[in-house]
């Protein structure tokens, strides 16, 4: 009898791997907040405005000791390795931040170490283990005097935006606002002890944005 002579089968497999469009898992809620590409440039004479959101299910932020715990941490954390904390607006599950920076690894180390000390802290505070913030921050760079302005009333009075603060004459007690001698009007108010914040050093943010006008109290930011 004549042997069969074994052939050799061709299997066709499907084209997998390798980087294609819309590859890979998909972000799911808070995760897919924040893009995660790199980062733009920083230059030393461009403001930043940083936000950065806590997960969801947490306390608010506008209450007392949370509150205080963040004083404390803007104190310890407003000036390091090149890093300024210049204005802020906590709301209840976010806070706003205008800050300077020499470069874009110093704003990254000294967000770095503050967002550390503040979720330490929170932590302890609300006695309960785990992360506090829902992503890593989210920055926009600051390059015009117009910008600047926006951005200012946007920080300083986004719990008018919020509808959590409406108080005619006096800045959000939340904000930075006590600290800021741009309004139009002059609230009378006794200054806390203890400076949460530096001042600026940029000209965009010493003098530039000014040139478009002071800012009022009573200003609502739109989006």
């Amino acid at each position: 009898m004549r042997r069969r002579r074994d052939t050799q089968v061709e299997f066709e497999f499907p084209e997998w791997g390798g980087k294609r469009r819309g590859a890979g898992r998909e972000p799911m809620g808070e995760a897919g907040c924040v893009s995660h590409h790199g980062r733009a440039e920083l230059k030393e004479r461009f403001p930043v405005h940083v936000t950065v959101r806590i997960a969801r299910g947490l306390p608010g932020l506008r209450e007392r000791n949370a509150y205080e715990l963040l004083l404390r941490s803007f104190r310890a954390g407003c000036e390091r390795f090149g890093f300024r904390l210049n204005h802020y607006s906590v709301q209840t599950n976010h806070v706003h931040m205008v800050v300077e920076a020499e470069d874009s690894r110093s704003l990254a180390r000294g967000m770095q170490g503050l967002l550390i000390r503040i979720a330490k802290g929170l932590n302890k505070l609300w006695c309960r283990t785990g992360k506090v913030f829902a992503d890593r921050f989210h920055d926009r760079i600051l390059r015009t005097p117009r910008e600047v302005r926006n951005v200012l009333v946007y920080v300083l009075n986004n719990a008018r935006r919020h509808g959590s603060y409406a108080a005619q004459g006096v800045p959000d007690p939340f904000s930075s606002g006590t600290w800021f001698d741009g309004w139009i009007e002059r609230p009378e108010q006794d200054s806390p002890v203890g400076r949460p914040v530096t001042r600026a050093r940029t000209w965009l943010q010493r003098v530039g944005w000014r040139r478009h006008g002071l800012i009022p109290l009573a200003l609502v930011p739109g989006r």
